[in-house]
């Protein structure tokens, strides 16, 4: 007979210590807050990544209240330039859940060090 493990809940603390909650830290980068509503904000990796996922929605959303605030007799000028700045908030988000489903705990390249500045 074939002796089962017993199957730990999600979110639940990995007894060997060795998992890491890779599905709640790709969480958030998506939506930052999802992990905070559940138990998963204790886990020192994916707090990291809430972080980092929380500077990235504030860069979101300086960028689009800067278009909002640009004249509509301008807009056409800076098009391009908030198009530009939305694909590269895009490749940082898809940077962070690469770094997050590999289990890594590597900065955001240009803003990641501004995570340091939320404490929770």
């Amino acid at each position: 007979m074939d002796e089962q493990k017993p199957q730990t809940p999600a979110g639940a603390p990995n007894p060997a210590g060795g998992e890491k909650n890779t599905g709640m830290a790709i969480i958030a980068y998506i939506l930052f807050f999802i992990p905070l509503l559940t138990g998963a904000h204790k886990d020192p990796f994916v707090k990291y990544h809430v972080k980092q996922g929380l500077v990235l929605f504030c860069l979101g959303v300086i960028i689009w209240i800067i278009g909002m605030l640009i004249p509509w007799y301008w807009w056409f000028s800076f098009y391009w330039i908030i198009r530009l700045l939305q694909l590269g908030l895009f490749v940082l988000v898809i940077l962070g859940i690469v770094n997050a489903a590999g289990g890594k705990q590597e900065p955001v390249p240009l803003v990641g060090k501004f995570a340091d500045m939320f404490k929770f």
